[in-house]
C-alpha cells in the first residue's frame, strides 16, 4: 500500500469487530458494534502547530464517529486527524 497522509492526519486499520459474546453467543452482522480501536498504518508529517505523537504500529483508541472510512485494495481503513485519537494503548 502506498498511502501517505498529509498534514496531521493518520491512517488507521480498525480492529476486527467481535464475532462472539463472552458467553459464547454469535453476534449477527447487523448487531455488531463498530470497533473503537485500531493500528496506525501511516502517519503524516505534522504541522508547525501540531507535533505528531503517534507512530506506525501504535494501537490507538478513537471516538465512535471519528475519521472517514476509506477502502484501499479491498481493505477498510479510517483516515483521521491526530486530535481525533483519544489514547495510545
Amino acid at each position: 500500500m502506498n498511502v501517505k497522509p498529509l498534514s496531521d492526519r493518520v491512517l488507521v486499520e480498525p480492529n476486527p469487530a467481535e464475532e462472539k459474546t463472552a458467553g459464547g453467543l454469535f453476534i449477527p452482522d447487523t448487531a455488531k458494534e463498530k470497533p473503537l480501536a485500531g493500528t496506525v498504518i501511516a502517519v503524516g508529517p505534522g504541522t508547525a502547530e501540531v507535533k505528531m505523537e503517534v507512530a506506525v504500529g501504535d494501537q490507538v483508541l478513537y471516538g465512535k464517529y471519528s475519521g472517514t472510512e476509506i477502502n484501499i485494495d479491498g481493505k477498510d481503513y479510517l483516515i483521521m486527524r491526530q486530535n481525533d485519537i483519544l489514547a495510545i494503548i
